[in-house]
């Protein structure tokens, strides 16, 4: 088996019209498509991260809270590679979202910071 890339990642949210306004017009990714599911009573927005990747948001009714934080089993944090960190973290700010002081990769000595989406999923911006 040879992996050629990561298609998409899966998120879901706790409160859908406030993650679908934090990940389109906040982060700026363009919607794919969104559709809604009624025999679930769910949404999932495919939204556009990049040229190959996918970031999937659904949402379920009453999902359960995230039990610990990002040293638990599972998903640690999702990257994004941006041109300009500093650039970027000014624009997170700008719409009120607390973002960590920008630090420097020892092994790559690239730059990059982290900051939470509204279901407090951790989140990288990394300097590329």
């Amino acid at each position: 088996m040879e992996i050629l890339k990561i298609h998409h990642v899966a998120v879901i949210c706790g409160d859908y019209a406030r993650s679908k306004d934090f990940y389109t017009r906040i982060l700026g990714l363009p919607i794919i498509r969104e559709t809604y599911r009624a025999e679930r009573a769910s949404y999932k927005l495919d939204l556009q991260a990049g040229a190959d990747t996918q970031i999937e948001l659904f949402s379920f009714p009453d999902p359960p809270a995230r039990l610990t934080g990002p040293e638990a089993r599972g998903l640690r944090h999702l990257a994004f590679a941006v041109a300009d960190i500093a650039g970027a973290v000014a624009e997170l700010q700008a719409h009120g979202i607390a973002v960590e002081p920008i630090r420097v990769d020892a092994l790559t000595g690239k730059q990059f910071t982290f900051f939470r989406d509204p279901d407090d999923l951790l989140l990288e911006l990394y300097e590329v």
